[in-house]
């Protein structure tokens, strides 16, 4: 007789795992960040930079120091900065491709005469 040892939960007796040797897939590197990104983070720190120009200025009760140049700041660093970072390329998907070649296959047979399951004498 076999004596009875406890198992960890999830854990099966008698089977083993196997692992699958060989070549690993090639990961594909890409930088999540494209051009347009860069582009907005870019007008993101021009704005904010025109935002603290205008917020050096001498005047203590003038309207750009104290209500413009820190709607530039909340602009630049809350909205396009975020906005830049999470922003997806817009990039065609392999289903939208295999859908638009089904739309066209379908047109073309639709094109030709109507196929029937009917028998005429």
């Amino acid at each position: 007789m076999q004596p009875k040892t406890k198992l960890k939960p999830g854990v099966k007796s008698g089977k083993t795992q196997t692992f699958r040797k060989g070549p690993k897939p090639k990961k594909d590197l890409s930088f999540p960040l494209e051009k347009e990104n860069f582009t907005l983070i870019a007008a993101a720190i021009v704005l904010i930079v025109i935002g603290y120009i205008l917020m050096a200025q001498n005047s203590v009760d003038g309207f750009v120091p104290t209500v413009l140049s820190p709607i530039l700041l909340f602009i630049g660093y809350c909205v396009l900065i975020p906005y830049g970072i999470l922003k997806k390329p817009k990039e065609l998907k392999t289903d939208d491709l295999s859908t638009a070649a089904a739309v066209t296959e379908t047109e073309e047979v639709s094109q030709e005469a109507p196929i029937s399951n009917i028998k005429t004498g």
